[in-house]
């Protein structure tokens, strides 16, 4: 019988970045986002046309929300006794309220598991900051916070990267046949500050070819593209892009973007093309405004065949995943030694974050108009 004991944890917290729920929400939702940082208010209504071509619904709530109730149902069918709850860094349910809730519940000992899979300021380091923050505001009011510790990155956990690898293998398949095996892998992340992406993960990680974060991403597009050769036969160029770009002009973002990338593939003859958007755990606006509406109008214009694959969301070979992470940082806490799977040349995330690790840079990376910055 596999050991399915998730203590010392008494719960765990799905946190991620929120969205708006409707038209009235735009605006004070990107308010939050972009807090201190300036941004007029007509250029957030601005931003805002994207999610009011969506109804301004996000769609990262409703996904949320489903992978919520697949891990409690999948926790429940392995006899794994570990309340889930769900909490926001934006938008409600809000983080600090969660927290106080998981407080009022009696929780002791919290496992936190972030909708982002790589290492980043914002996709680490800020979660964890606003976790501190939390804590110490709960704490101010007198209540016995609880001990919170967060789960290591999963970029290159077997149960991310087999969905991701299955889902272009589809893709494929939904290309004419006469121009499937020319296809091109654009393998998709959020863009950040350059300098942000240089000093992402540990200090040893910090250098001037994007730090941990495009590593990691490179690594995992590697594992995607070999998989799909073996299962294939057949060898297909592939590319690490960059999407969902906010910043000032002047400030340097990692590049090419996704756009560009197409129509310089249509310049080189490309027949076809798999958007792949590894960088994405969801199909949350930046995938369905950024890829599949900019960036598929892009390539009709140019006349290039390109589909986009599905990211992981609530499949059940993710959800299992997550489970063995939980149950791993579990028995590493009660002082035994479990197995750490990892695919890929980086091998399996550090549990505790180093000092040093994706400090914080002006201006942050997160951006004004996403649902996150790359989760």
């Amino acid at each position: 019988m596999p050991d399915v004991r998730p203590e010392p944890y008494d719960a765990l917290l799905l946190l991620s970045f929120g969205g708006p729920e409707g038209p009235d929400d735009v605006v004070p939702f990107l308010e939050n986002v972009t807090r201190g940082r300036g941004i007029p208010r007509e250029r957030l209504e601005e931003v805002g046309q994207h999610y009011f071509r969506f109804g301004g619904v996000s769609p990262i709530n409703a996904q949320n929300r489903e992978l919520l109730a697949a891990l409690r149902a999948d926790f429940a069918a392995h006899g794994i006794d570990l309340p889930v709850y769900w909490g926001n860094r934006n938008w409600a349910p809000y983080l600090t309220d969660t927290l106080r809730e998981l407080i009022a519940d009696g929780r002791r000992r919290v496992l936190v598991l972030a909708t982002s899979a790589y290492a980043s300021y914002s996709g680490c380091r800020q979660y964890r900051e606003n976790l501190a923050e939390s804590l110490a505001a709960l704490a101010a009011e007198g209540l016995a916070v609880p001990r919170v510790d967060k789960l290591r990155h999963y970029f290159n956990h077997p149960g991310f990267v087999t969905p991701m690898t299955e889902g272009v293998l589809t893709a494929l398949d939904a290309l004419p046949g006469d121009v499937r095996d020319a296809a091109h892998l654009v393998f998709t992340t959020h863009s950040i500050p350059t300098a942000a992406a240089a000093t992402s993960g540990p200090p040893q990680a910090h250098d001037g070819d994007g730090g941990a974060y495009v590593a990691q991403h490179l690594d995992v597009a590697r594992l995607i593209a070999a998989a799909v050769r073996e299962r294939t036969g057949v060898e297909r160029p592939w590319e690490l892009v960059y999407q969902s770009r906010s910043g000032a002009p002047h400030i340097p973002w990692l590049e090419p973007d996704v756009c560009d990338h197409l129509r310089e593939l249509h310049g080189a003859g490309a027949r076809a093309a798999v958007m792949v958007p590894i960088g994405f755990v969801s199909d949350h606006m930046e995938v369905r405004y950024d890829l599949d509406t900019e960036a598929m109008a892009m390539a009709g214009e140019l006349g290039l065949p390109a589909v986009r694959s599905a990211t992981v969301g609530a499949d059940p070979r993710f959800v299992a995943g997550l489970r063995e992470l939980v149950l791993e940082r579990a028995a590493t806490e009660r002082g035994e030694s479990p197995e750490r799977r990892a695919l890929g040349a980086l091998g399996p995330s550090h549990d505790l974050c180093p000092a040093g690790c994706c400090p914080a840079r002006t201006p942050r990376p997160a951006a004004a108009g996403a649902d996150s910055p790359h989760h």
